[in-house]
């Protein structure tokens, strides 16, 4: 696979990119250093370490890895739902435990794994709950919130289910409903746990492609996690790929040119094909 010069400059910016001043406003979510685990009874649980990447406004982020990587778990921790070992991770160069509950839950939407807590709601009703910063203390939406709300139905392509009940979709329909609700939540960051789990083909590219989309027409940074190597590779901006302590991150070309997928499983059941930018199965 060829890189473009416009790779290659980006590839430069990565190498620069934890040398320059934290006042460059083009990185809005950011890690340096960072190590990520569980604390329990005072021990600390070290799961991965050697944390660093930084994605600017308009970019589609994959965060790739092995089973049991920690790849779920870095995700939460950038959304502050479990905390930090050591390192930093900044929003819009503000460290992210500095910042207030409510305030972040204006720069940061996260639909994790977990499910909902009633799909007794309907798609508007489930949609509109990403409004919640937004409205006073009785939850009253106001204009405004109406419009992001039906904006991000339509962008979803749900407009003709937003009066259906949640328990009447398809494992589809609701992961397109969940990223709705993280779109009407207006945040600069929007954070997916496996957003194409339970998927057939043509519904994860479905899926990956509106998230690129939004990433590209809103300017939000949308990050996320997945299995699917290949389909990254293909529709993601940056890729930052966990192997152990050989992390590595930056436009999908220039991972390829740096071999970072070839060690990733053992090459005696599964090798990588730099040409064709994927996996093929040793038989």
């Amino acid at each position: 696979m060829v890189i473009s010069k416009k790779e290659k400059n980006d590839i430069l910016i990565d190498k620069k990119l934890y040398t320059i001043s934290a006042k460059n406003e083009h990185i809005i979510i950011e890690a340096k250093k960072l190590s990520i685990g569980y604390t329990s009874r005072k021990k600390k649980t070290f799961i991965a370490n050697h944390i660093s990447f930084g994605l600017k406004k308009g970019e589609l982020g994959a965060i790739v890895g092995i089973n049991g990587i920690g790849k779920s778990t870095l995700l939460r921790t950038l959304g502050r739902v479990q905390p930090k070992l050591s390192g930093s991770i900044l929003i819009n160069n503000e460290p992210l435990e500095s910042l207030k509950s409510d305030e972040l839950a204006t720069l940061v939407s996260v639909v994790l794994t977990e499910p909902i807590a009633s799909k007794n709601l309907t798609v508007l009703q489930l949609v509109s709950l990403g409004r919640h910063p937004y409205t006073n203390w009785i939850g009253t939406l106001s204009a405004d919130d109406q419009s992001k709300i039906l904006k991000a139905i339509n962008m979803l392509e749900l407009d003709h289910l937003q009066h259906n009940k949640c328990y009447e979709l398809s494992d589809g329909q609701l992961q397109k409903v969940m990223i709705a609700r993280a779109l009407a939540q207006d945040t600069e960051i929007i954070l997916l746990d496996e957003p194409t789990t339970h998927l057939d083909l043509y519904h994860k590219v479905h899926i990956l492609k509106l998230l690129q989309r939004i990433a590209h027409d809103t300017k939000k940074v949308v990050l996320y996690t997945t299995h699917e190597i290949d389909l990254a590779i293909q529709l993601c901006d940056k890729i930052f790929v966990m192997n152990r302590d050989n992390n590595s991150f930056g436009a999908p070309c220039a991972l390829i040119e740096s071999k970072s997928f070839e060690d990733l499983f053992p090459k005696d059941a599964i090798t990588f094909n730099p040409e064709s930018g994927s996996f093929k199965i040793n038989k």
